[in-house]
């Protein structure tokens, strides 16, 4: 491990470099707070048919009804009058970096999109705040059949598509912070990828949240058809505050038969930053999804990204890795909900906490009863750095059928002294040894991830992941 990577892991002062803000180009702005207007005035903007109007009033509805979670961190602290829920920051989306203004176009020329897209994306949408500004993808991706827009856009060129699958796997009633989203999203990214097309390369999506206070809920809506692939990528980063601001999103996937979806979020959100996210995926018969998920930054985590195994044969996996530093709660994990027969699923969990973080793993598996000679395998391991950091393992595991099989098993340790002083008899200080330790801890998911593509991990772990994806 070079010095530039052992630096952006464990140091504090380091990773503040990342953590740059802009000034505020805003050019509009809803007042503070959460009401009618504001979710008319959004709708209002966006020229919305009446239907998403109607959607999102009724989400609203929907969000002053339900408590807070009952499970994980405490976020009764959280003054839902006090957010801006919506910033708009350019008239329209472009599809150069050209006509991108040039505050916001140096904002992800230091992230390093753009050098991405052209050496390894099949196209790359790119939000700031509330809305995209860039959205492109490569000529003979487009030709095609696949369709990669931001979601507002989709919603314009595509309203019968988002008629049938909009708010149906991820409906408002299904928790407070979707209601939230489906009231008042976004941007996000919409794709549809045809009947039998396979993605030589990903498709990414950037988000940034630029100013304090303020809220970004963006709504992603992916269709992978039957015997289709696509590798999707999502980063987002935002500079630290005093204050913090909100994120809520949405993703919706459907997996066609035979179809293959991996979806890799590499979130660095800064310490100011709460991260509240609903994550979900619905396989058919003999489809794959995996998720790839990557939780470094934000104060206050909760994601549990989730596979309903719909159909025969279906398979849903999970490898994850949260690192919880000082002032950060992580309470992730993933849930595998088996539906059809031989339905397979597997989660793989890595957590660190260090200086006094907190990282929780939280996962659900249910094996229905109509989910016969079905199997599941669930690990999650932590590693404890201090004596000031914690964790726990939270599991709900139920099988509804003597067919089926379901086997746990979790651990969390602390550094391995014997490791340790033989590292150190090599001749490593007692830090370069504790750090090659982390990074044996952390193989399984790095081993994953597609680290030539997730331009968010390349700029803050930069760790040698050779033959990352197979």
């Amino acid at each position: 491990m070079n010095e530039e990577t052992e630096k952006i892991l464990f140091d504090d002062d380091k990773r503040a470099e990342y953590e740059f803000r802009d000034q505020d180009i805003s050019i509009f702005k809803t007042p503070k707070g959460l009401n009618v207007d504001t979710v008319k005035t959004i709708s209002r903007l966006k020229e919305e048919p009446e239907f998403m109007l109607d959607f999102r009033l009724k989400s609203l509805e929907e969000f002053f009804k339900h408590h807070q979670p009952t499970f994980g961190p405490n976020l009764d602290f959280i003054n839902f009058q006090d957010f801006t829920y919506f910033t708009r920051v350019v008239d329209k989306t472009n599809d150069s970096w050209d006509k991108v203004p040039q505050t916001i176009k140096n904002t992800f020329t230091k992230l390093g999109i753009p050098e991405a897209e052209q050496k390894f994306l099949a196209g790359v949408t790119t939000q700031y705040e509330s809305e995209a500004v860039y959205s492109n993808m490569l000529k003979e991706v487009d030709e095609k059949g696949v369709i990669f827009l931001d979601t507002d856009t989709g919603l314009r060129l595509y309203p019968e598509i988002f008629k049938k699958y909009f708010g149906k796997l991820v409906p408002p009633s299904d928790n407070k912070y979707a209601a939230l989203n489906s009231a008042v999203w976004s941007g996000g990214s919409f794709i549809y990828v045809p009947k039998g097309v396979k993605l030589d390369k990903p498709l990414q999506s950037y988000f940034r949240i630029n100013n304090k206070r303020s809220g970004q809920f963006e709504r992603t809506l992916i269709i992978v058809d039957d015997d289709a692939e696509l590798n999707y990528v999502e980063g987002c980063t935002a500079p630290m505050y005093s204050e913090e601001s909100l994120h809520a999103a949405i993703v919706e996937i459907y997996v066609g038969k035979r179809a293959k979806m991996r979806y890799t979020t590499i979130q660095n959100w800064s310490g100011s930053i709460l991260n509240l996210v609903t994550q979900r995926a619905i396989v058919d018969d003999d489809g794959l999804m995996e998720w790839v998920d990557g939780n470094i930054g934000s104060k206050l985590c909760m994601k549990y990204p989730c596979c309903v195994l719909k159909g025969k044969r279906s398979h849903g996996s999970t490898i994850s890795v949260a690192v919880a530093g000082a002032g950060q709660f992580q309470d992730t994990g993933a849930k595998m909900i088996h539906i059809g027969e031989e339905s397979t699923s597997s989660i793989i969990s890595k957590s660190i906490s260090r200086n006094g973080g907190t990282s929780n793993f939280r996962g659900s598996i249910s094996i229905a009863k109509t989910a016969l000679n079905s199997k599941s395998h669930e690990e999650c391991d932590t590693l404890i750095l201090d004596d000031k950091s914690f964790s726990d393992t939270v599991p709900h595991n139920v099988v509804d059928n003597s067919s089926s099989y379901l086997e746990h098993e979790a651990s969390v340790s602390k550094i391995n002294e014997d490791q340790l002083f033989y590292l150190m008899s090599r001749g490593l200080s007692k830090q370069e040894a504790t750090q090659i330790i982390v990074m044996g801890f952390l193989e399984p998911f790095s081993k994953e991830l597609p680290m030539e593509y997730a331009v968010e991990l390349n700029q803050l772990i930069k760790l040698d992941m050779s033959g990352s994806i197979g």
